[in-house]
């Protein structure tokens, strides 16, 4: 059986794209991709992603693949 997989993330399309985080901390819940890191060379793949608390304006930066497991994030602000 096929499973049924949402629209799947794509690293140049995550620019201003809005996240809740499932445990948030210090009050920052909601989060907004204000960068997306390109890499040194243009032949390696994008690997990192700047996220920024709407709270607090605080810049965290994670793997933008971290922003697929539903344990830790949710697409849009809930």
């Amino acid at each position: 059986m096929l499973s049924k997989q949402k629209n799947p993330l794509s690293p140049k399309k995550l620019l201003l794209t809005k996240w809740t985080a499932v445990n948030p901390s210090n009050k920052r819940k909601h989060f907004l991709v204000s960068k997306v890191i390109l890499p040194d060379l243009p032949e390696q793949s994008i690997e990192y992603v700047e996220l920024e608390a709407v709270f607090d304006k605080q810049i965290q930066l994670i793997r933008w693949r971290e922003l697929s497991d539903s344990s830790i994030w949710l697409q849009g602000w809930l």
